[in-house]
């Protein structure tokens, strides 16, 4: 069972002092794409919107639905990465070399495991392995699009439709930059592993070696993933993440007229954001967060302390309202060793977790030899409802 109490001493001091501060006046921004969007990915709220609801060829970004439904076939072990999915002339002709658009270049009526084609999907943004999921996973690429509308709106992507698993154009395939983050955001936080192939900077198949078209990756500081897109219709796309300071922004541009164009106002937009965080140290390693009761122990308490340095970056608005708690494992039971992982502290804004760092015991509390000290304990405990 999970105790949870308020964290009092030091951090609560910072709490009430950042509070406290004047605020400060928030630095003013306007994208020049046509929509963009910036948000802190574990929290979901929004830092800048423009035309953020807007309806748009997604053109290649459109791929994280596709994967994600890739991801959730794996979780259900419908497929797994090692299953060899056949590449069919039609994938081979509309998706690969012939085609002249993003190919991981699949030979036709080969067949190539999961794993790979999900790293010419994500790396390559290959429309032959997107064309080859969707005929392996609904029969025909029409049945997946429409499988892929329908999950999206389980998801909670109000506006998207796909009529393909590409993103090549079509009239009716159309989202919004707020669906996409909702996606990245998705993936982020339930595809962890799968998530790290969007940063991998190349991927080779059939002896071609292609480069990750994300410009974030090149240079950005902390940039780790997500997804660009281009159609002549569409204008330049992305949907990016980078991190600083335990803190994942997410950012969607569309619109913009050269792929330079696309990178520039991605590095500012990303730049403006963390400029709104303030790094705060909280604790050093080894600081006392606080002291909780130990049941059946020679002690009647234990300190716990942080296990490694605290550093939360929050925004002027987040200095305000931050709540931070501490939610350790209990009713904690004596024996106890010191330096044992048995809680963490959590850093809250409108009841959303934005951080957190975990806290160890700081000494051993042995069980005491009492009969009767722990017969009491038990029943406190009983009584407490432990």
């Amino acid at each position: 069972m999970a105790r949870i109490q308020s964290v009092f001493g030091g951090i609560l001091l910072l709490v009430v002092w950042l509070a406290a501060s004047p605020a400060q006046a928030q630095e003013s921004y306007e994208s020049k794409a046509d929509e963009a969007i910036l948000v802190d990915a574990k929290s979901g709220i929004v830092l800048y919107e423009k035309n953020a609801d807007a309806l748009i060829e997604p053109a290649s970004m459109s791929k994280l639905m596709t994967m994600t439904m890739v991801f959730e076939a794996l979780d259900r072990k419908d497929i797994t990465l090692d299953t060899e999915i056949p590449i069919s002339v039609d994938a081979w002709k509309r998706g690969g070399s012939p085609s002249g658009g993003s190919t991981m270049y699949a030979v036709v009526n080969s067949r190539v495991k999961v794993r790979d084609l999900m790293r010419g999907a994500i790396i390559q943004s290959a429309n032959d392995a997107c064309i080859a999921f969707a005929e392996a996973l609904a029969g025909k690429e029409e049945a997946f699009a429409a499988k892929m509308t329908e999950r999206a709106r389980e998801l909670g992507l109000r506006d998207a439709k796909f009529k393909n698993a590409t993103g090549l154009p079509d009239p009716e395939h159309l989202m919004s930059i707020r669906d996409l983050t909702l996606l990245a955001r998705n993936i982020i936080k339930n595809y962890p592993d799968y998530y790290k192939i969007y940063g991998e900077r190349s991927f080779t198949w059939n002896n071609i070696e292609q480069q990750n078209r994300n410009p974030l990756l090149a240079d950005y500081p902390g940039a780790d993933g997500m997804k660009t897109g281009y159609t002549k219709s569409a204008g330049y796309g992305l949907v990016g993440s980078a991190v600083r300071d335990g803190r994942r922004l997410l950012l969607v541009i569309a619109g913009l007229k050269t792929a330079g164009d696309r990178k520039i106002e991605a590095q500012k937009l990303l730049d403006w954001g963390f400029r709104q965080f303030k790094p705060i140290d909280v604790y050093s390693a080894g600081d006392t967060v606080s002291a909780v009761r130990v049941w059946g122990g020679v002690q009647r308490n234990v300190d716990l302390v942080a296990a490694s340095p605290v550093r939360v970056a929050l925004s002027t608005a987040e200095q305000a309202k931050v709540e931070v708690k501490l939610v350790y494992n209990g009713p904690l039971l004596a024996p106890v060793k010191a330096g044992e992982e048995v809680g963490k502290i959590l850093f809250l804004i409108d009841g959303t977790e934005i951080a957190t760092a975990p806290v160890k015991a700081a000494h051993d509390v042995a069980a005491t030899p009492s009969m009767i000290s722990r017969a009491m304990d038990s029943i406190l405990i009983l009584a407490l409802g432990g």
